[in-house]
């Protein structure tokens, strides 16, 4: 009689596995009484290919300089010799270590080549992204929770 009552329960975990197949869940968890079964499954790759369709320079947190044509501003900003702080990885930016922290630097912040000036989460790792330049903040360009792309300009700093 064990047996029916196994092949029972596999059934009922197979329907699981396709109501989560069916309906993109990552994890369920299920209780009843004193038994817990816990199912996950891994997240897909193809979360990343909707990201060539962003254009984060339309989109800077704050412009080089206030006012008037803010639009053309952003094509504009390189002629002053800023630096870029590129993302070497594909992930999602954070600015900050947790959510109720401060951000790692915002515009007007002093940064040095060892400076942390963001997050970026790839894979379940989060991985310190460092100024490696010596300047100012004057634009960043993404928002925090943001897909960014490999060589995707993060940040502007004018050099010291």
């Amino acid at each position: 009689m064990a047996e029916k009552d196994d092949d029972a329960d596999l059934k009922k975990i197979k329907q699981l596995i396709e109501i989560m197949k069916e309906n993109e869940l990552v994890e369920i968890e299920i209780k009843h009484d004193d038994d817990k079964i816990v199912l996950k499954r891994a997240q897909p790759q193809q979360a990343f290919a909707p990201m060539p369709m962003m254009m984060p320079e339309s989109v800077p947190v704050s412009a080089g300089s206030p006012g008037a044509g803010a639009s053309s501003q952003p094509t504009a900003a390189p002629q002053e010799n800023l630096v870029e702080i590129k993302s070497p990885i594909v992930g999602t930016f954070y600015a900050t270590p947790s959510p109720d922290s401060e951000p790692y630097v915002e515009v007007g912040s002093v940064v040095n080549s060892h400076t942390v000036v963001c997050i970026i989460e790839a894979m379940k790792v989060m991985n310190e992204i460092k100024a490696e330049t010596d300047g100012t903040v004057v634009e960043i360009l993404v928002t925090n929770g943001q897909a960014v792309e490999y060589g995707q300009v993060l940040f502007r700093v004018r050099p010291d």
